[in-house]
């Protein structure tokens, strides 16, 4: 008699299609695991495409829902995507033991194996720069603005520990944890070696086959020279105002493709003035495919970060054979090292500097960089969670 397949309740808030980086991670993963024979169920948004529906960040019962569900299909794992801010992340500005999501009782009560993803985890440097900024204050007068401003640096400060407090409650309230990284794993529980956390890369495939010539006709972009794309939605923490003052460097030209981020406003316009060097495309939301011809139809990606737990553009990048250039982070740190790109410090002449030590070493970085990307293989990564909910299941 054959054994059934393994059941999985894959928890997304965010899933396709909703526009999101967690709810595209999902997504992959999840067709993946359905590939090589495991059962997937998806709770989600009832704007996803999953087959369970209730979860919103806004919702308080968030918990009871997924109780509910967890009862009614008996699975065999619970996966959670853990992106705190898509589960009511609340922080306290007094009292930072109430600093909580809508998700907390769900680990406390549910009596199913779950494994969490963690998709945020910040050195304290970067937990400040999430800060309110210039770019996305209200209209209102200064004495306002400045309160505004003192009382969300009041919470961070606050709440700092207790922000990582929820990660490691989650890990230990369940039964193991998935990071795409060493550094996240460090900022979670201090090493690899430490707690029931497996580093699992972030997944990454092309979703086309297209020459460079052709990607950069489809786009409309110079056939000559090199390009480096910044690419993702617009917000703040992508840094992207560097750009505005950046000098960019003989034979090449910066492309940026944006879209709209649908859970804070920001009024983000680049002001390149008549700088011919950086071309802002005006396409918005990319297809799958459309995305993967323009990392087709670029050599780098640029990544001039305020802040990063993990860097999905990254991976992207690294899949379709592109190097990076990116801002001096941890995360970045650990992927230059093995050399895959450049990290820099995070101001205009910096990463034109970058750009030109790219390109005198180009080959090299390519070759680290088609050696690594077989790691990213989704079927790999799939692989890899089938394993772990084996173990932690015991089937």
């Amino acid at each position: 008699m054959m054994a059934s397949p393994t059941r999985i309740l894959m928890v997304s808030t965010e899933y396709p299609p909703m526009q999101g980086g967690v709810g595209r991670y999902t997504f992959n993963l999840t067709k993946e695991l359905r590939k090589i024979g495991l059962q997937v169920y998806v709770a989600c948004n009832e704007k996803g495409g999953g087959q369970f529906f209730g979860l919103s960040p806004n919702n308080i019962h968030n918990s009871e829902v997924l109780l509910r569900i967890v009862n009614e299909i008996q699975p065999d794992i619970v996966h959670v995507q853990y992106e705190p801010g898509l589960y009511g992340l609340v922080l306290d500005p007094f009292n930072p033991k109430k600093t909580n999501t809508n998700i907390e009782s769900f680990y406390d009560n549910c009596k199913i194996p779950i494994v969490t993803t963690f998709h945020s985890a910040y050195t304290i440097k970067q937990w400040f720069s999430l800060g309110p900024t210039k770019t996305n204050r209200r209209n209102g007068n200064a004495t306002k603005l400045l309160l505004c401003r003192v009382g969300d640096y009041w919470k961070r400060l606050l709440n700092y520990r207790s922000f990582h407090n929820l990660n490691k409650n989650k890990l230990k309230n369940g039964q193991s944890g998935v990071v795409f990284s060493y550094y996240m794993s460090k900022m979670i529980v201090g090493g690899m070696d430490k707690g029931d956390l497996k580093i699992i890369y972030h997944g990454a495939e092309p979703a086309a086959r297209m020459t460079k010539k052709e990607a950069r006709a489809r786009f409309s972009l110079p056939q000559e020279g090199q390009i480096a794309l910044a690419v993702g939605f617009r917000t703040a923490t992508k840094g992207w105002d560097i750009l505005e003052k950046m000098k960019v460097p003989k034979g090449w030209t910066i492309v940026v493709s944006s879209s709209e981020n649908h859970y804070i406003k920001y009024d983000l316009q680049l002001r390149i003035g008549n700088n011919s060097n950086i071309i802002i495309l005006q396409n918005d939301f990319l297809s799958e495919f459309d995305l993967s011809n323009l990392f087709y139809a670029s050599d780098a990606i640029i990544l001039p970060y305020k802040v990063s737990s993990a860097s999905g553009v990254m991976f992207d990048g690294l899949a379709h054979g592109l190097p990076f250039v990116a801002t001096d982070l941890e995360f970045f740190r650990e992927f230059s090292a093995q050399g895959l790109g450049i990290t820099v410090r995070r101001n205009p002449s910096a990463f034109a500097s970058g750009l030109v030590s790219l390109s005198s070493n180009y080959a090299g970085y390519r070759e680290s960089v088609d050696i690594f990307k077989k790691k990213l293989s989704w079927n790999a990564v799939a692989i890899q969670h089938a394993n772990l909910y084996k173990e932690k299941s015991g089937s």
